[in-house]
């Protein structure tokens, strides 16, 4: 499979790209990761997400620890090429906390409130084996 599409994607100073990770049936956003070219490549083999950790300097494929995995159905990038819009189907949550989203809170009442906005699919205690 041809990643000759890399060449032409903008990355930042870093040498990183930001991928936002949307579910393929609903439409709804499920998280944003950043991406450099080797886990651009690594997702286009694959077939499955795989990021960069900014905080570890180190490639990461979703679900490696927790199970849940994403499975890439379309791999896309912006007008400018510096964004990347993956669409996928999520395997239980997509968010470290349990939630299916990572975006499961909303801004309330001109900002003086925070709304959690969906249930929790799993414990993260039990979902990272933490001890």
């Amino acid at each position: 499979m041809s990643t000759d599409f890399i060449e032409t994607l903008k990355f930042n100073a870093d040498g990183l790209i930001p991928a936002i990770v949307q579910d393929a049936d609903s439409g709804r956003v499920l998280m944003m990761a950043w991406m450099n070219r080797t886990s651009v490549a690594k997702t286009v083999e694959t077939g499955k997400t795989v990021f960069w950790s900014r905080s570890r300097q180190a490639l990461w494929m979703k679900g490696e620890t927790s199970g849940n995995v994403q499975w890439v159905k379309d791999l896309a990038f912006d007008c400018d090429g510096d964004t990347l819009l993956i669409q996928v189907e999520q395997e239980g949550a997509a968010c470290h906390q349990g939630f299916r989203s990572c975006f499961f809170r909303s801004v309330r009442s001109g900002g003086s409130a925070v709304e959690v906005t969906e249930s929790r699919l799993q414990d993260p205690e039990a979902l990272y084996r933490k001890k």
